[in-house]
């Protein structure tokens, strides 16, 4: 339903993960019963999972830990990892910076070349380890780097941007064809990110196996406030949801859903999935993790961005492993331990039995789900407050 915004604009209405709640059906299941992987390409992984493709949440040894854990981690094949030999120090001082200073300092970070060699020694690295390894491009370096990426036998390829379009134009330079590259590309390619049903859509028909959604809804992403763009989780990911379906039904080929951003506590991961999303990706959850490389701080994609900066370093309380972050056990009462027996749990107490079911889930929007009857929890600052 459009809503009057003013004379000469309507718009429609969007949510987020706090104004929905799923509703319980008319069965219950037992937990053990609940299978929660996730099948994508070639692969099968216990959890539908992936791990953001940031620095102070993947590097080679938590790409091969999350990967034994059950889930994929995609390393980012721009950031320093692959400007430094030993990015350790780099890592350090970031996590050392005062706030005032750390985005102007990590813009100079970053401005050390990217080593092709490195490409392929973390990559190799990551497969060693014995696990899936997933990397990630943003579009504009796709194709120089991409030949890499091959030689280094990675498993997964993701494009990724701030937005990704199957229908860059530009006066400048010769945009990436997506479908093209996809096309004769040997790996299975995912890309992203998008936030309508439309740009969706047609990120699936560029021949991708996932699509990434999520424009903005980061904690450490300052899009939605640098430049204004970006639509609440819920409803992106319904209306991915729809392109999947509409995409199917053209094409008779499946194309996963990956909510990408957003997710705080196994709540958040539960809806994702009730609104549509075959997997998600997650950062900052597991910025909180003993080992991730950002020693307890956490930052985005674009947050070092030479000329405007759309992210920002937050710190993040370490909270466990990322074996209680993921798998528990958990000894919070907030939901951000044992991410996936939270999902687990939500689908048994709805009776559902996988995540495709779990798809199909009553949604209602409920602005009051997170305050309702919890004024001494608000008051006093503990649960999920």
């Amino acid at each position: 339903m459009e809503i009057e915004i003013g004379i000469g604009k309507t718009g429609r209405r969007a949510y987020g993960f706090d104004e929905v709640a799923i509703v319980p059906s008319r069965r219950t299941r037992d937990p053990d019963d609940v299978d929660i992987s996730w099948e994508i390409d070639a692969w099968t992984f216990d959890l539908p999972l992936m791990a953001s493709a940031m620095d102070g949440v993947v590097s080679p040894a938590t790409a091969i830990e999350i990967g034994r854990l059950g889930g994929l981690a995609v390393l980012n094949l721009e950031g320093l990892q692959t400007r430094y030999e030993d990015p350790q120090p780099a890592l350090d001082e970031i996590a050392s910076l005062p706030d005032e200073k750390a985005t102007s300092r990590m813009q100079e970070l970053y401005r050390e070349p990217i080593k092709e060699e490195l490409i392929v020694q973390r990559i190799r690295e990551v497969k060693e380890g014995g696990v899936v390894a997933a990397a990630s491009l943003t579009p504009q370096r796709v194709a120089h780097y991409a030949k890499l990426t091959l030689e280094a036998e990675l498993d997964v390829l993701v494009i990724q941007g701030t937005v990704v379009s199957a229908e860059h134009v530009s006066t400048r330079s010769e945009p990436l064809n997506l479908k093209q590259f996809i096309a004769t590309f040997d790996l299975p390619v995912i890309v992203g990110g998008c936030a309508s049903y439309q740009t969706a859509l047609h990120l699936m028909r560029t021949g991708a196996v996932g699509v990434l959604v999520g424009v903005g809804p980061g904690a450490a992403c300052t899009t939605r406030g640098v430049i204004g763009v970006g639509v609440p989780q819920a409803t992106a990911i319904a209306d991915a949801a729809g392109a999947r379906m509409e995409h199917l039904r053209e094409t008779g080929r499946y194309v996963h859903v990956i909510a990408d951003g957003g997710m705080r506590a196994g709540g958040d991961v539960a809806k994702a999935v009730a609104c549509g999303a075959d997997a998600v990706m997650i950062g900052s959850p597991l910025a909180k993790a003993y080992e991730a490389p950002g020693q307890g701080y956490h930052w985005g994609m674009a947050t070092f961005h030479p000329d405007l900066p759309r992210g920002t370093r937050v710190a993040t309380k370490q909270i466990g492993s990322l074996r209680e972050i993921l798998l528990g056990p958990a000894y919070e009462n907030d939901g951000t331990l044992n991410l996936f027996g939270a999902l687990k749990m939500s689908m048994a107490t709805t009776g559902y039995a996988t995540v495709r079911e779990f798809q199909k889930a009553e949604v209602i929007v409920a602005p009051a789900i997170k305050t309702e009857g919890k004024s001494l929890q608000q008051a006093q600052r503990v649960g999920a407050n």
